[in-house]
């Protein structure tokens, strides 16, 4: 039996999804050729929108015309323009029109594509997408799905949602590996010894690491350390040594570590080679963290900065970040899938299927921590084929010379201190202790009085860039010290929008020096 009724079955007739997919469409393109003449931050006040819609859903279908006229009053002031040339705040989250377009063609054919069988092409474009990806990085033939000759190998790519994601698969596969181990070599072991030994596992990443590998950490139960960087906010061999040797000195059992290609706060790179020395010593799961600063190895003359990486056991990094793919893109890359399917794979009658029992597919389920998935690698493709290789390392150079070009006009004008090293995208920037103590017209530059002022400067200079919201930028804080975070990368960021910031930065500080208030310890 079935109900008529005279509302169309995909809530459009095809005539309005046709037009109003039209409309959509220039109202997308008007919003980027417009984005950058937007204040980037949003400036809504928490729970605003509450106020602003109805408290239950209609009862009656409403036309689409007034859905987009509440999107536009209600919904767009509280949008953060990620994608404005004047955004520079945490890392690029890139977007482009290719990447929009495959997640149209994604929503078409969606889907919940566990299984090779669920959607065929979903799972070995995925495949072949991150063969030729890893392929453009310059990575090891290890974490490749395929081998020169075409066969399949022991490794492979498996897209994630995040790195947080990708971290915890590694960590799961890498305690799976580990307690498989203990098993092998205890046969008559008890329930009560195999916990105890769980207890004592210990995972290692610096006190730069992202969150996500101690959470990660709390999500696998496992402990974790976050080992004391050198004065390059690295992760070194001795650091790591040192501590590795104290835990264990405790009866702990070291079985991770993570090392970082562009950490969060500085892009900072940790001692790729003296980490790799210690993984293969003391027999640890050595994952490469390389969400942000990895997309840069499409450009080979960043590849000697991560040299050291080639022993990994698992690569991850983020082509929604730096790479002009929409989020949520993150690509994982293992030597040995293995010893994550054995840490992953449940079997259900209601998954099995020839396909499955052939063992000629890959079930994706089986790399990841939820069961369903998205067909997240068509917009990947859709990016590669539209920019191509050069198209990608284009991008990637213009946005750190950009980079270089605006450390060069902070050294200029002499009143800036850009702190960490700029090898990509990322300046980390103070106010010159120096400017602070002319100004103050203090001859000890290490004074507790210019110190307390530089301090209050810095905070203040920051405060003044977010009220006055030109550009979005974003702060670590060094040593105690607010430092501001500024990340280039947004395709809309140009000459002009890098002028823009420029001038921003120079008229605040000038504002922040004449101000009494700043100035008075």
């Amino acid at each position: 039996m079935t109900v008529e009724g005279d509302i169309p079955r995909l809530g459009l007739t095809s005539e309005e999804f046709r037009q109003k997919g039209k409309e959509i469409i220039d109202f997308i393109a008007d919003y980027y050729d417009n984005l950058n003449q937007v204040q980037p931050l949003s400036q809504v006040k928490p729970n605003f929108l509450y106020d602003l819609l109805p408290k239950e859903a209609p009862e009656e279908p409403e036309s689409f015309d007034q859905v987009m006229a509440d999107f536009n009053s209600k919904i767009m002031p509280g949008i953060t323009h990620w994608q404005s040339g004047n955004f520079y705040g945490y890392y690029p989250a890139n977007s482009t029109y290719p990447g929009i377009l495959g997640e149209m063609l994604s929503a078409m054919a969606t889907g919940v594509g566990f299984s090779w069988i669920n959607m065929p092409s979903l799972t070995e474009l995925e495949t072949i997408t991150l063969d030729w990806v890893g392929k453009l990085l310059g990575l090891e033939q290890g974490f490749l799905s395929f081998k020169p000759d075409g066969t399949a190998g022991e490794g492979g790519g498996v897209i994630q949602g995040t790195a947080s994601e990708a971290i915890i698969v590694a960590m799961l596969a890498a305690r799976n590996k580990k307690v498989q181990e203990y098993i092998e070599e205890h046969p008559n072991h008890t329930e009560e010894d195999l916990v105890l030994f769980k207890s004592k596992l210990v995972a290692y990443g610096s006190d730069q690491t992202h969150s996500s590998g101690e959470k990660a950490s709390i999500v696998i139960e496992c402990n974790f350390r976050g080992v004391k960087t050198d004065g390059s906010k690295r992760l070194t061999k001795e650091s790591l040594s040192k501590a590795i040797e104290e835990d264990k000195a405790k009866g702990l059992i070291p079985f991770f570590v993570v090392a970082t290609f562009g950490t969060t706060a500085t892009a900072a790179i940790d001692d790729f080679p003296g980490i790799a020395e210690v993984a293969e010593k003391e027999e640890l799961w050595y994952h490469v963290d390389g969400a942000y600063a990895a997309a840069a190895l499409v450009c080979p003359e960043f590849r000697p900065l991560i040299d050291g990486y080639q022993t990994a056991d698992s690569f991850n990094f983020n082509p929604h970040k730096w790479l002009l793919t929409n989020f949520d893109v993150s690509a994982l890359y293992v030597k040995k899938s293995s010893y994550i399917t054995s840490a992953l794979t449940i079997h259900r009658d209601y998954y099995r299927n020839k396909a499955t029992s052939s063992g000629l597919v890959r079930d994706y389920k089986d790399w990841q921590i939820p069961l369903g998935r998205r067909f997240r690698a068509l917009k990947l493709w859709m990016v590669l084929r539209t920019f191509g290789a050069r198209g990608l390392r284009n991008h990637i150079r213009r946005t750190v010379g950009y980079a270089k070009w605006l450390e060069s006009q902070l050294k200029a004008d002499g009143r800036f201190k850009v702190v960490c090293p700029v090898d990509f995208s990322l300046l980390i920037v103070q106010i010159n202790k120096q400017t602070i103590a002319d100004k103050l017209g203090a001859t000890d530059i290490d004074s507790e009085h210019v110190h307390s002022v530089f301090v209050k400067a810095n905070a203040a200079l920051h405060a003044r860039i977010l009220e006055q919201n030109t550009v979005f930028i974003t702060t670590c804080d060094l040593d105690g010290v607010t430092s501001i975070h500024i990340a280039i990368g947004a395709p809309l960021s140009d000459e002009d929008t890098m002028n823009v910031l420029l001038d921003t930065l120079v008229s605040n500080l000038e504002l922040v020096l004449a101000d009494p208030k700043v100035m008075s310890a």
